[in-house]
């Protein structure tokens, strides 16, 4: 569905800042369309990563076909900033814990093989 949409209208292929409603215009060119399916598809295209970057900047909002209308709000702007703030940080946060799990698993590792190595030493004698 969000290829057919990209495909479709320049909007969503150079994702640029939505305007509010979008999904009536969609709806209005596309009567056949699961309403669901389409807000999904809303929901992963200004959820995403591309698009969140453009709103962070954006001065006016779009219609399907690309057409300049309203303002793009301080709000909408503020909340596209925390959204991906709160990304970078989670981002940043499981790569961490990766990093402390990977450095715990080799501290046991080395600590194995010296108890192993002990162990080979005084059990010769």
């Amino acid at each position: 569905m969000l290829k057919q949409l990209q495909t479709q209208f320049p909007a969503f292929r150079d994702f640029l800042p939505l305007s509010i409603g979008i999904d009536k215009q969609i709806l209005a060119r596309m009567p056949d369309l699961d309403r669901k399916t389409m807000r999904t598809a809303l929901g992963i295209h200004t959820g995403s990563l591309r698009y969140l970057k453009v709103m962070e900047k954006a001065k006016v909002r779009h219609d399907l076909d690309g057409t300049p209308g309203a303002e793009v709000t301080d709000t909408h702007r503020a909340h596209a900033t925390q959204v991906l703030q709160d990304r970078f940080k989670k981002e940043a946060e499981r790569k961490k814990a990766e990093r402390d799990a990977a450095a715990a698993e080799e501290a046991t590792r080395l600590h194995a093989e010296k108890l192993n190595q002990l162990t080979a030493k005084f059990s010769r004698k």
